[in-house]
């Protein structure tokens, strides 16, 4: 164990190819793997020799590892310490870690705080014990409407269609109030700013429904670690256990939610398994949290018996087509694609979080 002398730190930019390999082979040695939304790494060397490192993707710290010879010292406290004045410098101050469940308590130690944490699997972890519990009470202070049927849909709305209108009227028609939510995150074709607009827009008529806009307790898969878990599968079951229990267990206690809404999956298998999950995150019994029914709809269908979707009507905007894509949208969309679509380069998406 190294005891003696403090290593030095310095910030490697994902672009560096050479030191970000570097970073890839050690995080190898530490049986870990290397996310690619990683835009920095903040690396600990002695006598130039890389010990540890972590690295920074907006507000996520991913890809931690500390040498063997080094664990039971103060490196791990001060290398979170470090990457989180970086992640300050860059406006983040609200941080979250993805880890083993055997991790938690080394964390711990480093001031962050569990949110939920998935048996053998993963953990949510955040640098703060207040940060869920200030937004929920924001939530409940601000949106909460009193009555025996709430309902929630979280919907990435990229952009709003027909299907999306369709499914937020279905889900009002069924609930004394509606909570909607746009994933927040900008990893899709349109901008958090412009999906938010086209569901507020889209869901204007309806007199029970809230929009919210997404928060950092809404996980966008996009986001989500890999680096830790080998198994793309595994991968995609911690990622929608996290999401959903961190939603069951604070979200929709806040705003008495009881019921959770979504379309019918026809043509993605991972959004197919995503609404699986559902039924069994929100309704299991066992679970300490209050159960939520989940509501599967189908799908609205176009005038050939084909569901809307957002895809489609990504794609067809790709192939320059904007009248047969206005054909699935409200016309509250229409507007905005008439505007603002034919700037856009390309149209098409890396995956999703939601509808």
């Amino acid at each position: 164990m190294y005891t003696a002398t403090t290593p030095e730190f310095e910030v490697i930019k994902a672009g560096n190819a050479l030191a970000r390999e570097e970073v890839a082979r050690f995080l190898a040695r530490n049986g870990l793997g290397i996310d690619n939304d990683i835009e920095q790494f903040i690396a600990a060397r002695y006598q130039r020799q890389l010990v540890a490192c972590t690295g920074i993707a907006g507000n996520t710290l991913k890809c931690i590892a500390v040498d063997a010879g080094w664990r039971g010292t103060s490196l791990s406290l001060t290398l979170i310490h470090e990457a989180e004045l970086l992640a300050a410098q860059n406006g983040e101050h609200q941080l979250f870690l993805f880890t083993r469940p055997d991790n938690v308590k080394s964390f711990r130690g480093c001031g962050f705080y569990p949110l939920v944490t998935i048996e053998n699997c993963a953990a949510l972890m955040e640098n703060t014990p207040v940060g869920i519990h200030r937004y929920c009470s924001q939530l409940r202070r601000h949106h909460f409407v009193p009555g025996q049927n709430t309902g929630a849909i979280v919907m990435n709305a990229n952009p709003f269609t027909l299907g999306h209108q369709y499914l937020i009227e279905h889900a009002a028609s069924r609930c004394d109030w509606l909570h909607v939510f746009v994933v927040q995150e900008d990893v899709s074709a349109f901008s958090f700013k412009e999906r938010f607009a086209m569901v507020k827009d889209g869901s204007r008529h309806l007199q029970n429904v809230t929009v919210h806009p997404g928060s950092a307790y809404i996980i966008s898969r996009g986001t989500f670690p890999g680096y830790f878990l080998k198994d793309k599968q595994v991968i995609d079951k911690a990622y929608a256990a996290i999401d959903l229990m961190l939603f069951r267990s604070f979200i929709a206690p806040a705003l008495n939610i009881n019921h959770r809404f979504v379309g019918t999956e026809p043509f993605c298998p991972l959004t197919a398994e995503y609404n699986r999950a559902m039924h069994r995150w929100l309704e299991d019994e066992a679970c300490s949290a209050a159960r939520i029914s989940v509501h599967e709809i189908e799908r609205r269908t176009d005038g050939n018996n084909v569901p809307v979707s957002a895809s489609a009507v990504r794609r067809l905007l790709d192939e320059n087509k904007l009248t047969a894509a206005s054909r699935m949208v409200p016309a509250t969309t229409r507007a905005f694609l008439n505007k603002e679509v034919q700037h856009q380069p390309c149209l098409s998406e890396p995956m999703s979080a939601a509808v």
